[in-house]
């Protein structure tokens, strides 16, 4: 049984080298699966808090699992550096949600797209949030359709993608 290598191809290389070399603060995006278990939330809570402490501003959207540990982590570090974009309303959100975005400072609604459905909505927030940043993290599982899909998307837009599977 042979197993097929990645290589990293130039353009790839040339990316993480430039972003490696960035001193100042960047755009980053954390997008990831609603279904997260507990312990995985805290390592993103504590990964977000690092990311802003450090200057970065992150974008995230407003579901609950990786997005809402991504707040929690931003809110607790510097909430100014944190903008959560919705793929609806607020009044569309999960109530267990809305508490912990009521608490955002830049919080932006798509109350235009509450006539679709949660999965068509939501890849249309996640092109948004990809269009604002300079680099993807991404938590997902195998099968998460919407989230691959987004990060083939910002590859294709030349954006650094990090992508950490569950399963």
């Amino acid at each position: 049984m042979s197993q097929s290598i990645d290589i990293p191809t130039l353009d790839t290389l040339t990316q993480e080298l430039a972003a490696i070399q960035q001193t100042g603060s960047k755009r980053i995006a954390l997008l990831g699966s609603r279904h997260v278990p507990i312990m995985h939330q805290h390592l993103i809570e504590m990964m977000s808090y690092a990311l802003v402490l450090a200057g970065n501003r992150l974008v995230t959207s407003g579901a609950t699992g990786t997005n809402s540990a991504a707040i929690k982590g931003a809110m607790r570090a510097e909430p100014n550096l944190l903008t959560v974009i919705l793929p609806q309303s607020l009044e569309r959100q999960p109530r267990e949600s809305r508490e912990q975005l009521k608490q955002v400072i830049h919080l932006v609604e798509n109350s235009n797209n509450d006539h679709l459905s949660l999965g068509e909505a939501s890849a249309l927030c996640n092109r948004e949030i990809v269009a604002r940043c300079q680099q993807l993290i991404c938590f997902a599982f195998h099968d998460s359709h919407t989230l691959l899909q987004t990060c083939e998307e910002a590859e294709e837009q030349r954006k650094l993608v990090t992508l950490f599977y569950f399963d």
